[in-house]
Order: structure tokens, then C-alpha cells, then sequence
């Protein structure tokens, strides 16, 4: 099994008392041709919506809600999800997570999910934006039990371009990993700093702003639907990848526009749903609003 503490000790320490300290477990049972979201705890402001069912009863979608709207300097967020043998579950998130120029305090996010026998977890938020001097950490921990699948992805937006703010000062360190019944299978660590080289570097980020990794795990992809994948383009032209990794399928985009990066992602999400999940997608309704 993963050493948790050894991921997660990071971003506890990035935060400091004066911030708001939120915590969100929840737990969900399939029984009965249904998917139940029978155990929530939360602490400090983070809440869930009443599950919704627009697939059926096998399916349960869940909207997370940080009522504070941003991310400041000492705040840290930890998010646990436990999807319960033959479960089917798909979270989002109601609008863009904000991480606020940090006044030189850490701010973190932890998220665990915890995939059991023959359970499905879609985890599909919708983009962070970190601002210019926020000082971030986050950390993404993915395990999976003997047949289990994980579809995700994540879209990050340095500085607010569209506001005429460039990401200058402040830091931000991301961390994914997937274990495979307690074998760590894929891990990626990315850390970038306001003003780095790497932002406008060529083997960098070649001086775009927005970045994005979709990863499927749990099913080997077949090689006409991987074809299929790498046919997707984003509407804006950006740099664009899709790779078969061992025990994992990863999607990649890398441009200047967050609107084309979720647009490219679902896309791609729509055509791996059917065989990832034997279902085909449906769209939360909150993207729609």
C-alpha cells in the first residue's frame, strides 16, 4: 500500500492555522442495482449536493461545493473518496477552484480515492486557477483494488491572462500517483515557479498558461480506440498528446485556453466512456448552467 502520510505531509505543512482547514470523506455501497452515497463527513467548507442519478440508479453523481468560492494563503482542503466493491461513481465541481495570491503562506489540497473490486470512479472537475504569487500544493492519490477503473483529469491555469496577469512570483507543486493493488503504477510530480525559465521554455511550457492530464487506468486500451483518441484535436490548435502507458492511457493538452481544454477532455472522455465504463456519456448538468 502507499506510504500516505509520506504523499500527503507536503501539503499538510503548507498550511498554517490562521487558514480555513476543510476535510470531506465519502463513502459509497453498491447494493441492490444502486449506488448509494451512505457515509459523508465533513468538516470546516466543504459539502456535497444530494447525489443525482440522471444515468439510472447505477450510477451516482456528485457535486463538490467549496462554499468560500477561492483557495487563500494557509488554507488546506483534504478530500477522501472510498467507492465500495461493483460502485459507479462521477464527481464534479460546480465552477473553477481559485488559488489566491498567498501573502507568503502555503495553501494545499489533498484528494484520496479509494477504488475497490469492480468499482468505477469519473473524477472530472473543472479548472484551478492559481493566481499570480499564490503558493500552492497539491497531491492526487488514486488506489485501486483488483478490477477497479479510474477515469480523471486535471486543468491548470497559470495567472489570469484574461485579466492581463501573468504568473510572475509563487509556486505551485502538483503530484498524481496511481497504485494498483499496492503497487505504485504511474506517479508525476510537476513544480513550476512564477517567472521560471521552464514557463517559456521550449522543452517547458513554451510560454502557454494552460496545461491539462486526462489518465484512464483500470483497462488496457485497444488499439482502434487509441487511434480514435489521438484523432481528437482541441478547437484551438494547442499542442496536444495521447499515450498508452503501461497500465494507463494519458491525454495531454498544452495551450492558452481553459474553455478548449475541458472542451478537448470531454471529447476525449466521451469516446473512452463507452468501453471504460460500458456506458455512454452523460454530461453533468452543472456544466450546462
Amino acid at each position: 500500500m502507499p506510504d500516505t502520510a509520506s504523499l500527503t505531509a507536503p501539503v499538510a505543512a503548507a498550511a498554517e492555522s490562521r487558514g480555513w482547514q476543510a476535510e470531506l470523506a465519502l463513502g459509497y455501497e453498491f447494493a441492490g442495482g444502486r449506488t448509494a452515497l451512505l457515509r459523508r463527513r465533513h468538516y470546516g467548507p466543504l459539502r456535497v449536493q444530494k447525489p443525482f442519478y440522471p444515468e439510472g440508479d447505477a450510477v451516482c453523481h456528485t457535486l463538490i461545493v467549496h462554499p468560500p468560492g477561492g483557495i487563500a494563503g494557509g488554507d488546506r482542503l483534504e478530500i477522501g473518496l472510498d467507492a465500495g466493491p461493483g460502485s459507479q461513481v462521477l464527481v464534479t465541481t460546480p465552477g473553477a477552484a481559485k488559488w489566491y495570491k498567498a501573502n507568503r503562506r502555503m495553501a494545499g489540497q489533498t484528494v484520496k480515492l479509494s477504488i475497490a473490486q469492480d468499482a468505477i470512479v469519473e473524477w472530472l472537475p473543472q479548472e484551478s486557477i492559481v493566481f499570480d504569487g499564490a503558493m500552492v500544493r497539491l497531491a492526487t492519490i488514486i488506489e485501486l483494488a483488483a478490477g477497479a477503473r479510474y477515469l480523471g483529469w486535471d486543468i491548470m491555469v497559470l495567472g489570469r491572462r484574461a485579466s492581463g496577469e501573468r504568473y510572475t512570483s509563487g509556486s505551485l507543486r502538483q503530484q498524481v500517483s496511481l497504485w494498483s493493488a499496492g503497487v505504485e503504477t504511474f506517479c508525476e510530480t510537476a513544480e513550476l515557479n512564477g517567472n521560471d525559465r521552464l514557463l517559456e521554455s521550449p522543452v517547458g511550457l513554451a510560454g502557454h498558461h494552460v496545461t491539462g492530464t486526462l489518465l484512464a487506468t483500470g483497462k488496457v486500451c485497444p488499439d482502434d480506440l487509441l487511434e480514435s483518441c489521438r484523432a481528437i484535436a482541441p478547437m484551438d490548435g494547442a499542442r496536444h498528446a495521447v499515450t498508452r502507458l503501461p497500465g494507463a492511457l494519458a491525454a495531454r493538452y498544452l495551450g492558452s485556453s481553459p474553455q478548449a481544454a475541458r472542451a478537448y477532455f470531454t471529447s476525449v472522455w466521451r469516446e473512452l466512456r463507452p468501453w471504460f465504463t460500458g456506458r455512454e456519456a452523460c454530461l453533468p448538468r452543472i456544466w450546462s448552467t
